[in-house]
């Protein structure tokens, strides 16, 4: 059950010190660099928005800012590339590391500003609140509506077991943040879609989270409106402007949910989908939300109802009814989406259930956050359904 004393749970929210929204904002990202007086600046960022970045960088150096650029980062993180990034500029003294591109990009981003001038290795800092500083400034740039990383002090890699390991902490919570919805524009359908959907998951896990509390419950259940209202309109329109922006927002309010409350049994059990697998992680939620929610109902079926809601579900007869329209209205977003709605389709073999469930028995930061516990038969009854 949702604890029912939350209301009196201390928690802390850290929110970066300023965030823009805006169309063309990250043409403001010339000022906020030169205004603070940072003179060595480290980008990285991704191969197809260097051409929307190159007059940024020209101007930056044309004020003598001396520039880095660094577009390695064209996958999920391992602790190797890490690394070896880090290794590659340890010696070149940056004041502001600036990250512009999806979950990936900014998660090694938040890392880097805080291990250029660290001691600390990254097995000393993974897991929770291990890190103990963060020296250089820095500025997270999304370009995509779905992890909320810009905002939130999560950064996930893959160690050498290929397992998901979280390294959480407030040191991570960038500086400043400009969300430009523009940047999102040219992504393609399916990529729109996941990240849309893992936007959407980390509100509905927020909200439905055993240590749910008031003050994240109005960020997560915005979030879950506007992403549901405007997700497919962003799908079947890239370029409409009010879909994107709000898809934005929303992405941004569920990176709010993720430092105070996190996720729970959805990502615990997407996890082995992409460290087995290799599944793209947004897609690796929305092929086990519609039933993990569905395990979680007796749990929770007045909070799942409120969830119903806010996808824009009409009450029914009874809260358990209304939380499973809730789950009807998941499964009509995936489809109208264009994404595989069961394991089966992505070439996933029914051989791997066991395994997966017992790999994502690790996740056991996620999974005590889920409103219903799990355990190893749940967990493969919910891939099997799922297949």
């Amino acid at each position: 059950m949702i604890q029912t004393d939350n209301s009196f749970r201390d928690i802390t929210v850290r929110f970066p010190s300023q965030i823009i929204i805006g169309k063309n904002s990250v043409m403001k990202l010339v000022d906020e660099v030169t205004e603070a007086g940072y003179s060595n600046v480290l980008i990285i960022t991704i191969n197809v928005l260097l051409t929307k970045l190159n007059p940024i960088i020209q101007q930056l150096q044309d004020k003598g800012i001396k520039v880095h650029v660094n577009t390695s980062i064209i996958q999920e993180p391992s602790f190797q590339d890490f690394d070896t990034l880090l290794a590659s500029f340890k010696n070149i003294s940056a004041n502001v590391v600036i990250g512009i591109g999806g979950g990936s990009v900014l998660d090694v981003v938040k890392l880097l500003a805080a291990q250029l001038n660290n001691t600390q290795t990254l097995n000393d800092i993974t897991g929770i609140g291990l890190l103990k500083k963060r020296s250089i400034k820095l500025i997270c740039i999304p370009t995509t509506a779905g992890t909320g990383s810009e905002v939130s002090p999560n950064a996930i890699l893959v160690d050498e077991d290929h397992q998901k390991k979280g390294i959480i902490s407030p040191y991570l919570v960038p500086d400043s943040v400009i969300v430009d919805p523009e940047l999102t524009y040219n992504l393609p359908p399916e990529i729109t879609a996941a990240t849309g959907l893992d936007a959407l998951t980390h509100c509905l896990e927020a909200y439905t989270n055993l240590f749910a509390h008031p003050f994240i419950d109005m960020y997560a259940y915005e979030g879950m409106r506007l992403i549901s209202n405007n997700l497919v309109k962003a799908v079947q329109n890239g370029s409409d402007q009010n879909a994107r922006t709000q898809l934005a927002i929303g992405s941004l309010l569920g990176g709010f949910c993720l430092g105070p409350v996190n996720t729970a049994g959805v990502h615990a059990l997407s996890y082995p989908l992409g460290s087995m697998f290799h599944i793209a992680h947004g897609l690796s939620n929305a092929l086990l939300l519609p039933f993990v929610m569905e395990f979680n109902i007796p749990a929770a079926s007045e909070r799942y109802a409120q969830v119903a809601r806010a996808l824009g579900c009409n009450s029914e007869r009874t809260e358990i009814d209304t939380a499973n329209a809730g789950v009807q209205k998941i499964r009509e977003l995936i489809k109208q989406c264009g994404l595989p709605s069961k394991l089966g389709d992505i070439g996933i073999q029914k051989d791997a259930i066991p395994i997966m469930a017992a790999d994502a028995m690790k996740i056991t930061r996620l999974l005590k956050n889920n409103p219903r516990q799990i355990n190893l038969n749940d967990a493969i009854h919910i891939y099997e359904a799922a297949y």
